[in-house]
């Protein structure tokens, strides 16, 4: 077992061996519970890859050819719901049907042929409910698979039933969003929970998911809201609302590609931010009696003008180490209706105290911001949150 695994062990979690099956119906691909009906022997295996399909053909020989190659010795199907692609995808994908079953990787496929694709969600919720693993792993069509990622991943899910697992990534082209791929490669175990109100998104990002059917069952379905909606972002936050786990595997399993067609370029920073903000208030605001938020700028302001009226009160001060922020003295919350206006003090970090909403981009500051926290002795996850 690998090194990433082995600390996953050492966290002493219960394993799940043999979880329920679930059936399928074989008119709507609609799931029904076990024991509802006779169950048909044999019916489950032990992990469906969850591919959702639009336009993606250009892709897909790479992406199969992957799927061949894992080294998985349990049993595998490959589950694909095309969601009105316009060229060739779905006869591309059904090309590959005598290869994949010659490696024993069963194969069931469908989609539909509307004038307009009904979204990543929804395709992804067709894909899932049509098959029959045990635990699923989702695969974009357009990324490529290492060939111990569903071994080393389904290791992982049997030691964190209950939980999301990801994995490191190696991002092509080389050098594309370096930052966010250097926080999806690096941030801690810890970080993946303390991490999850910033604009990153998800700390295991969604095309290295890999979980147990039972939990998908628990938190789902994905938002078929289409396009322009964080699916995975909102299901994500839904599984840690249901007391969730999330864990990496640190070793990097797959390649993902990065390309201006991407279905997440389509999702606004607008309805991001509104999401972060929520969940913010509900998981960590609504603990808090007082809290300074860090960034008296930009963002810091938006933030502040976001929360409930009730959060509104809660905030101390804003804290900056820009003096010209720190000589106006106090911000003047324009808008408000209450009289008069509230203002709020603008601190010197070092005359500020927590805890600590931290309103700067991370890896932006060439280490300034991190050593200021360092030296107020602060601990992340208690003191502060980063939300940026």
């Amino acid at each position: 077992m690998n090194s990433g695994l082995t600390e996953l062990q050492d966290r002493g979690l219960e394993v799940d061996m043999n979880p329920p099956k679930r059936l399928r119906t074989a008119d709507s691909g609609a799931e029904a519970p076990a024991g509802g009906q006779e169950e048909l022997e044999g019916s489950a295996v032990d992990v469906s890859i969850v591919m959702p399909v639009y336009n993606a053909s250009c892709w897909l020989d790479e992406c199969l050819q992957s799927i061949i190659q894992q080294d998985f010795t349990g049993t595998m199907e490959l589950s694909v719901f095309d969601d009105a692609s316009t060229d060739d995808s779905r006869k591309v994908v059904e090309g590959w049907r005598d290869r994949l079953e010659a490696r024993g990787i069963s194969m069931v496929i469908s989609g539909h042929n509307s004038a307009h694709p009904r979204g990543v969600g929804y395709a992804k919720n067709k894909a899932i409910y049509q098959s029959c693993g045990r635990y699923l792993c989702f695969q974009d069509a357009d990324d490529i698979m290492l060939p111990q990622r569903v071994c080393v991943q389904y290791e992982a899910s049997l030691l964190h039933p209950n939980s999301l697992i990801g994995c490191r990534v190696q991002r092509v082209p080389e050098g594309s969003t370096e930052r966010y791929t250097r926080w999806i490669n690096t941030i801690t175990q810890d970080q993946l929970i303390t991490q999850v109100y910033t604009s990153h998104g998800p700390t295991v990002i969604m095309p290295t998911w890999f979980c147990s059917r039972n939990w998908f069952l628990k938190v789902g379905p994905f938002d078929e809201g289409g396009k322009g909606v964080p699916e995975d972002l909102l299901f994500f936050y839904q599984s840690l609302r249901k007391g969730g786990g999330v864990a990496r595997v640190d070793q990097c399993l797959l390649v993902y590609r990065y390309h201006e067609k991407a279905t997440t370029h389509s999702v606004t920073e607008e309805t991001i931010w509104n999401q972060r903000v929520a969940f913010l208030q509900e998981r960590v605001l609504s603990q808090w009696e007082r809290f300074t938020i860090w960034n008296a700028g930009k963002q810091g302001r938006k933030l502040y003008r976001c929360l409930s009226p009730t959060n509104q009160k809660k905030v101390k001060a804003f804290c900056d180490v820009d003096e010209n922020k720190i000589q106006k003295g106090f911000y003047t919350y324009e808008d408000s209706k209450e009289r008069p206006k509230p203002k709020i003090p603008i601190l010197h970090y070092k005359d500020a105290s927590g805890p600590f909403i931290i309103c700067v981009k991370l890896d932006m500051t060439g280490g300034v911001l991190e050593e200021n926290l360092n030296s107020l002795q602060l601990k992340e996850g208690t003191d502060y949150y980063h939300f940026n």
